[in-house]
């Protein structure tokens, strides 16, 4: 696989590639084998599979990126889907424009990222909000709730009207981070459209909600567009933080992190288990996409909230 990489070192630095003296043949390494110093991630057996490996590591050299750990089903779902809007032939295609136009990045960063929520819309997830905020925030004097690989402003919006109805939102902080500069902006920058509230009220009523969703909101001068209040807006904190490289950055009372963790790869889900394990203070809450391994020694830390679910409680 080593010629694999010398291929893209010579894409990016315009030089050809190296190759064997007429006289010298290589080789080539038995099936199974890497021939490479370090156990490559995933080992591709279809053109199209190498050419979304090159996609990976092409989006990891260039930017930083790394969804190199992710699962390739979905990884490879989410290219093809993108390559089919964008109508190019072919995931090498889409990788030149990635490499090359900055509207293409971003796009390719958004498939890849969680997919965006809308407000209220799971509500087994806010019923276990309702359950665990007064439980586990009313204790702390300044409590942290960690929306990891946030999936967009909405999902944020509903965590602050929850806080807001259990009368915590004064004192809590809501750190939302998401993986790029480009949906920090968005996230940022996010209004409610008025055509889509019939819809989230919806959702509101569906959740459990009383009363309207739009008292919560200040609606724009043109009745076409609706913001969070600003004291509800303020206690959200957004920042651009890798899940995949970045090192934990506070300690939390709660870490939910359900939404991104269905992506990952086995070794990545591992290591961001371990990332969410030094960010939780004890009996703080963790939210997850699956229970946790009974032979995991991070399980040793944790009970659940309820049964039959994969929300838990650090005990230690």
């Amino acid at each position: 696989m080593s010629s694999i990489f010398a291929s893209i070192r010579a894409a990016l630095s315009g030089e050809p590639s190296a190759q064997p003296p007429p006289d010298q043949t290589t080789p080539p390494a038995p099936v199974g084998v890497s021939t490479d110093a370090a156990v490559r991630r995933h080992s591709p057996s279809s053109v199209e599979e190498l050419e979304l490996e090159l996609l990976l590591e092409a989006l990891f050299q260039c930017h930083g990126y790394d969804f190199r750990g992710y699962e390739r089903s979905v990884v490879a779902a989410k290219v093809q889907a993108l390559r089919a809007e964008l109508e190019l032939p072919t995931i090498s295609a889409l990788q030149s424009r990635v490499l090359h136009d900055d509207e293409t990045y971003n796009a390719l960063l958004r498939a890849l990222y969680v997919k965006p929520a809308l407000m209220f819309d799971d509500a087994q997830e806010v019923s276990m909000l309702r359950l665990s905020l007064g439980v586990c925030l009313h204790g702390a004097a300044l409590p942290r709730v960690w929306l990891a690989d946030c999936a967009g402003a909405q999902q944020a919006w509903t965590l602050a009207i929850l806080l807001e109805q259990e009368q915590l939102a004064p004192r809590t902080e809501i750190y939302a981070t998401v993986a790029s500069d480009a949906m920090l902006s968005e996230a940022q920058q996010a209004s409610l459209p008025m055509t889509r509230l019939s819809e989230l009220q919806a959702n509101y009523i569906r959740s459990g909600g009383v009363g309207k969703l739009i008292d919560y909101f200040e609606v724009s001068e043109d009745g076409l567009h609706a913001v969070l209040k600003p004291h509800l807006n303020s206690r959200i904190t957004w920042a651009q933080y890798n899940l995949v490289t970045d090192a934990s950055f506070n300690e939390f009372q709660m870490i939910l992190g359900h939404r991104a963790l269905p992506d990952f790869g086995p070794a990545l889900h591992r290591r961001v288990l371990q990332l969410f394990d030094d960010s939780l203070v004890p009996f703080g809450t963790l939210a997850l996409d699956q229970p946790l391994d009974d032979h995991d020694p991070l399980s040793r830390h944790y009970k659940p909230l309820l049964a039959h679910q994969t929300w838990y409680k650090r005990i230690a």
